[in-house]
């Protein structure tokens, strides 16, 4: 299986009073904007996923509607394993269970960094890994998604995502 993993797009700054609960915080137009071109740039090198699970924060939901709209990325299916503070050995093992050949997920930091670090090196492993908003990594796995079996096969920045150009 082939594991990619999304950190949603730029989302409005936290605001109690526009946004009393921080599930709900949407996107920023600048965050739409970027991820739009992201999209774009990844369709012209990466395929779709079989399956796309995302948090069920807004922001998550809307950067998972972008690559939808844009990439041709399937719809979404929210897993509450992906929300902020949950363990990433709950996401592991839903995604144990999942019999994709590519399989992406859409969430937060630091739970994406905590999730990258247990594929690579195992559970309880500490490494610093700050994915920007926006960014994409792709790891591998031989068989099901297990900590510590995971190999990086590529990491794209929103930078590089907005520099290709399709074909």
């Amino acid at each position: 299986m082939e594991l990619l993993i999304v950190r949603h797009a730029i989302a409005f700054e936290r605001d109690r009073h526009r946004w009393r609960d921080d599930d709900a915080r949407p996107l920023s137009p600048a965050g739409i904007k970027g991820s739009r071109k992201a999209a774009t740039g990844l369709k012209a090198f990466s395929r779709a996923p079989d399956q796309v699970l995302t948090s069920p924060l807004v922001r998550a939901q809307q950067t998972a509607q972008i690559l939808r709209d844009v990439a041709g990325w399937p719809q979404a299916e929210d897993a509450p394993e992906l929300s902020p503070g949950e363990s990433t050995l709950a996401l592991l093992t839903l995604l144990s269970k999942n019999r994709g050949k590519l399989v992406a997920v859409v969430g937060h930091q630091p739970g994406l960094g905590a999730l990258l670090t247990a594929c690579l090196l195992g559970e309880g492993k500490v490494l610093s890994i700050e994915l920007k908003k926006n960014a994409i990594v792709c790891l591998a796995f031989e068989g099901l998604p297990c900590a510590g079996r995971a190999t990086l096969k590529w990491l794209a920045t929103p930078r590089m995502l907005r520099g290709f150009r399709p074909a």
